[in-house]
C-alpha cells in the first residue's frame, strides 16, 4: 500500500469539508417553505451531536454497566429539569458509585 504525504490527506479533508458547507448555499437559492424539510433540517444538529456523544459516553468508563448507570442518572436529573452542571455532576457521581459497588461489593458475593 502506498503511503501518501500528510499534506495530501489534509488537502482532501479540507476540500470535503468545504464542499459540504458550500454546496447547500450554492444549490439552494430560494427560501425553503416545505415544513417537512424545515423540520428535518432543524433536528440534524441534535441527531449529529447524539451520534457523536453516545458512543463516547458508553465507552468512557471501560464498563458498559457503569456507563449505563451514569446515563440513567443524567437522564433522571435532566428529566427533573436540573441545570447542566447538576446533570453532569450527577452522572459522574452515578458512575463513581457504580464503580465502587462493582469493585468492593460485588466480589463479596
Amino acid at each position: 500500500m502506498r503511503d501518501y504525504p500528510f499534506w495530501l490527506y489534509l488537502l482532501v479533508m479540507a476540500g470535503v469539508t468545504y464542499l459540504i458547507r458550500m454546496l447547500p448555499l450554492v444549490l439552494v437559492k430560494k427560501r425553503i417553505h416545505n415544513r417537512f424539510l424545515l423540520s428535518f433540517l432543524y433536528y440534524i444538529p441534535y441527531a449529529v451531536l447524539t451520534v457523536m456523544t453516545v458512543p463516547a459516553v458508553l465507552y468512557a468508563t471501560g464498563s458498559i454497566v457503569t456507563a449505563a448507570v451514569g446515563i440513567v442518572a443524567a437522564v433522571a436529573l435532566a428529566w427533573r429539569r436540573r441545570s447542566l452542571i447538576v446533570v453532569a455532576a450527577g452522572a459522574v457521581a452515578g458512575v463513581l458509585l457504580a464503580q465502587l459497588v462493582i469493585l468492593y461489593v460485588v466480589p463479596l458475593f
